[in-house]
C-alpha cells in the first residue's frame, strides 16, 4: 500500500495511504481536498487537479506524456515539478511519495 505525504495550501500536511493502481487525484479527492477540481474528471484536458512533486521524487516518477505537458503547459500556475494528478496511477515504487496541492489560478 502506498503511503503519499500531502500537504495543502494552508501547510497542513497528511500522510495518506492507498491501494496499488489507484489513481492519485481519486485518492486526493476521497481524502476531502477541494483544490483537486478535477473539472475533466481525469481526461486530462483541464489541469484542475494538479500537485507539485517533491523534487526528489519528480524523476522517480513516470515521464510526462505529450498531452499532460500540453495542460500543464496552459496552467498560470505551473512550476518545474508539477504534474497533474490524474495522470498518475500509484503502485509500490511511490511508496512514500511526497506532494503538494497546487494553488489554482485566480
Amino acid at each position: 500500500m502506498p503511503r503519499i505525504k500531502v500537504t495543502d495550501q494552508d501547510g497542513t500536511t497528511r500522510e495518506l495511504t492507498a491501494d496499488t493502481g489507484d489513481n492519485l487525484m481519486e485518492v486526493l479527492r476521497g481524502e476531502g481536498y477541494d483544490n483537486i477540481i478535477a473539472l475533466c474528471g481525469g481526461c486530462c484536458a483541464c489541469a484542475t487537479c494538479q500537485v507539485y512533486v517533491d523534487e526528489a521524487w519528480f524523476a522517480k516518477l513516470p515521464a510526462i506524456a505529450e498531452d499532460e505537458e500540453e495542460m500543464l503547459d496552459s496552467s498560470d500556475t505551473r512550476q518545474p515539478n508539477s504534474r497533474l494528478s490524474c495522470q498518475l496511477d500509484l503502485d509500490e515504487t511511490m511508496d512514500g511519495l511526497e506532494l503538494t496541492i497546487a494553488r489554482l489560478a485566480e
